[in-house]
């Protein structure tokens, strides 16, 4: 499980963004977002860095991985 530090979500429509682009590179990917704290939990086995760039490629900045 990774936890990530998001910068610039800030709605519904957003973690929705994230949790898409998410579950493009595995369907089977647990994805909780939480807008208050900014934070991206997912459960997955795709590597570190394919979450990284997905998110990246959805439009956000990882501050850091919680």
């Amino acid at each position: 499980m990774y936890a990530l530090k998001v910068d610039g979500m800030t709605c519904g429509g957003c973690a929705a963004s994230i949790k898409r682009a998410l579950q493009q590179l595995d369907n089977s990917a647990r994805v909780d977002v939480d807008l208050t704290d900014k934070t991206v939990s997912v459960d997955t086995h795709v590597p570190l860095e394919a979450v990284i760039n997905a998110i990246k490629d959805a439009g956000y900045d990882i501050q850091s991985t919680a």
